[in-house]
Order: structure tokens, then C-alpha cells, then sequence
């Protein structure tokens, strides 16, 4: 595959993470079910903890709003004011949160309590980032040549630094000068590109978005960014048109840019 250059009004790097700085298979085979397996005990160690507490009740407030907009889901209170019955309160509580993982749904209460539970086993040692090589030597370069470097991902911005922080390159946090998760917006709706251009102080056509995503990859062109469609292994095929459409790299080395320096 051939090298891709960013347009020179290029200031801004935006990233995906999964399938675009890490393989598919870090998320799927680790952190998931890092959280499926620990789940009922992080809940029953820390149950009368504030943070825990918040996590829940904003939990709850999902499932709220679930029954507003009449999604099928599990009504369950998720109410832990009430000590009655502790045990089966975070059973509920876990019922709820392995049905929106089953549904692959971004939302964030979800993706706060999985950070959370994803710090402790970062802290410990359980866990470490994966990261493509040809991730961390290019963004050093992309940063020599004056571009700024972010992260947009639908997990957690605590999430997105406990990965880069605890990572097999070590931390590389330092590399990056912001990030960005749904708090923003949903990445699939044009308007969170917009919101994010302006949280960086730019005009949407001085950011290009690299996402192994399509839908992803419309919404930021819907938005004026400019895109680039990373392909790794793992990640979901793309149509003939798409492929004809897109610029597409299978590396972090084939993209070229000039900076603003």
C-alpha cells in the first residue's frame, strides 16, 4: 500500500484507538473479559465506596433513560440506597452491565465503571497496553514535524490514559496533547468533530482523523475533517467503494505530513 499524505493545512492528528493504534484482539480478548470475569467481586469489595456509588448511580440514570426512549432493556433499579438485600442489588448491577456489553453499547456510564475496574488492574500489573510498533516512533515524528497528536475513542478518557500509561512501550502519555471520549459526542454524528475542533482551537479541515471505522470515518468527513481509514489485521472488512473512496494505510509509517513548524 502506497504512502498517504495529509493535506498541509494538517495542525491536528486525531486518533482512534482500537484497530488503529491497538489490535481489535487486546480489546476483545483482554479488557472485556477482564471486566466479565472481576466484575461481581470489584462490586462487592468496593459496593460502599463514593466512586463506586457514582458509577452506579449513573448506571441507574441510563436505565432511565433507556425506558424513556423505550430501548428493551433490563429494568432493573439499580438503586444501592437500599441495603436490604446488598447481594442481589449488585447482581442487578452486573446483569445490567454485561447486557449493555453484549450489546456493544458505547454508553458512558458503561465505560466509567469499566475504567474504573481497568485502573485497579493496571495498578497491579494485571493488565498492559498493547500498541502497534509502528505506533509510538511515528507519533515521536509526527510531533518533531509540529503536528499535534489526540485521542478520540469511545472508551473512557481515564480508560484511553490508564493504556497509554501502562503500556508495553512503558508510558507514553507525553505523547499526546489531549483526549477526547463520548463526553463530547457519539462518534458516529458529524457534530462531535465539530465540538472537538473547537475544544482544540482549530477549523475542522486542519484535523485528520485516523479510524479503522467507516461510519466513523463519514461522520468526520460530514464535519469538514479530513480522514484516513487504517486497515490492520482483525479489523472489519471494507467494500470495494469504500476502499475506493477512502485513503487507506496498514501503517502509521505510510502517512506523510509536513507540519506546521
Amino acid at each position: 500500500m502506497a504512502t498517504v499524505s495529509v493535506p498541509a493545512c494538517t495542525t491536528a492528528l486525531l486518533l482512534d484507538i482500537e484497530g488503529t493504534t491497538t489490535p481489535i484482539t487486546f480489546v476483545k480478548d483482554i479488557l472485556f473479559p477482564y471486566i466479565r470475569e472481576h466484575l461481581e467481586d470489584y462490586l462487592s469489595t468496593h459496593w460502599e465506596e463514593d466512586e463506586c456509588k457514582q458509577d452506579v448511580h449513573l448506571l441507574k440514570k441510563q436505565v432511565e433513560e433507556d425506558i424513556k426512549q423505550n430501548r428493551a432493556c433490563p429494568v432493573h433499579t439499580l438503586d444501592q440506597t437500599v441495603h436490604t438485600d446488598e447481594e442481589k442489588a449488585i447482581r442487578e448491577v452486573v446483569d445490567n452491565v454485561l447486557w449493555q456489553m453484549a450489546a456493544d453499547r458505547k454508553t458512558t456510564a458503561l465505560k466509567q465503571l469499566q475504567g474504573h475496574m481497568w485502573r485497579a488492574a493496571y495498578a497491579a500489573g494485571r493488565i498492559k497496553g498493547e500498541v502497534y510498533q509502528d505506533v509510538v516512533p511515528s507519533i515521536k515524528r509526527w510531533r518533531r514535524q509540529g503536528l499535534k497528536v489526540y485521542i478520540y475513542s469511545s472508551g473512557s478518557v481515564e480508560a484511553q490514559k490508564l493504556l497509554f500509561g501502562h503500556s508495553i512501550e512503558g508510558d507514553v502519555l507525553d505523547l499526546f496533547d489531549g483526549h477526547f471520549d463520548t463526553n463530547i459526542g457519539a462518534k458516529v454524528e458529524g457534530k462531535s468533530y465539530q465540538r472537538i475542533a473547537e475544544r482544540i482551537g482549530c477549523q475542522p479541515e486542519e484535523i485528520t482523523f485516523l479510524t479503522d471505522v467507516t461510519r466513523e470515518a463519514k461522520a468526520a468527513e460530514d464535519a469538514g475533517v479530513n480522514v484516513v481509514v487504517v486497515v490492520r489485521p482483525g479489523n472489519m472488512e471494507l467494500t470495494d467503494e469504500e476502499r475506493a473512496h477512502y485513503n487507506l494505510i496498514t501503517s502509521f509509517n505510510q502517512l506523510e505530513v509536513t507540519g506546521s513548524a
